[in-house]
């Protein structure tokens, strides 16, 4: 993995599509793409992405083959400040678990849960 992100790609899997997309549109303010799944087995909703910069792209999943849950993977999303989309979560039908807090010289991090049950971050260093 030289010289590679160790992410390259990141599905959130979700039970009812149409919801998380709206929730996490509402959250951080941008539109979600649909994209198509090679194996025609999922329903795909693209986060805005370019490939070739720097992190990495992803989607909200609905598949047969995997369910949103609590406690496995946490994506930490990128933000200018955490705060700004941290306002928006209880709106949009989620829940702040974790109200921004300092990580040091890392920035700052809010924890919180979308609507289908996912644990997400959103990190920002202000």
């Amino acid at each position: 993995m030289s010289g590679m992100n160790a992410v390259g790609w990141f599905d959130i899997y979700v039970e009812d599509l149409t919801r998380a997309v709206a929730f996490y549109e509402t959250v951080f303010a941008r539109k979600l793409e649909p994209i198509g799944d090679p194996t025609g087995e999922s329903q795909m909703m693209s986060f805005p992405a370019d490939m070739s910069a720097y992190g990495a792209g992803g989607a909200l999943t609905k598949s047969a083959h995997a369910s949103p849950g609590a406690g496995g993977t946490v994506v930490y999303f990128s933000a200018e400040d955490c705060a700004v989309e941290e306002a928006r979560v209880t709106a949009a039908g989620g829940t702040v678990l974790r109200p921004k807090f300092s990580i040091g010289d890392y920035g700052w991090v809010t924890l919180c849960q979308d609507t289908e049950g996912n644990i997400f971050g959103i990190s920002s260093m202000k």
